[in-house]
């Protein structure tokens, strides 16, 4: 099992507990202009789930890491996370993510480590990959976990 599966896995049970334990007002808090609150944060980590599950899946089945993009600010706006309750936030996320995992877990090996010409991590990754460098979904899995663990830490250890 790839490492960033059990941190993924990991950051789930941790962090779950804690984000149940936050006061209405303070999900709802944005830090600054133009940021997320807590909500939008969650949400935004819906819709990076949601988006991610399917460019995994397809990635198995194609011989590009080719994908479209998505707007979010837009996505997180038009879903009114900031007004969906808390509890269904979490619930949602919690349970998108650890679906999240077993997919991972479940690619086999050669098609994780498999090298791509063709991609378009340079605009998709949390951690660009230049275009003109080969990319594996492996390390595209390993980056979903390290964009996650980001915005938890937005949340979890605001400065």
């Amino acid at each position: 099992m790839p490492g960033y599966v059990a941190d993924l896995r990991r950051a789930i049970e941790k962090s779950t507990p804690l984000l149940e334990k936050m006061d209405d007002e303070a999900t709802r808090r944005r830090p600054g202009p133009a940021k997320w609150s807590p909500r939008e944060i969650i949400g935004h980590l819906i819709d990076s789930a949601s988006n991610n599950h399917q460019r995994f899946v397809r990635a198995q089945f194609q011989d590009d890491l080719i994908f479209p993009g998505y707007a979010q600010d837009a996505w997180v706006s038009a879903q009114k996370y900031q007004e969906a309750p808390w509890s269904e936030l979490l619930l949602l996320w919690r349970s998108f993510n650890l679906h999240l995992a077993r997919v991972m877990e479940s690619v086999p090996e050669d098609h994780r480590l498999r090298r791509r010409e063709r991609h378009n991590l340079d605009q998709l990754a949390w951690v660009p990959v230049p275009r003109d460098t080969p990319a594996t979904l492996d390390y595209f899995m390993a980056d979903y976990v390290a964009h996650l663990n980001h915005h938890l830490d937005q949340i979890l250890k605001p400065r």
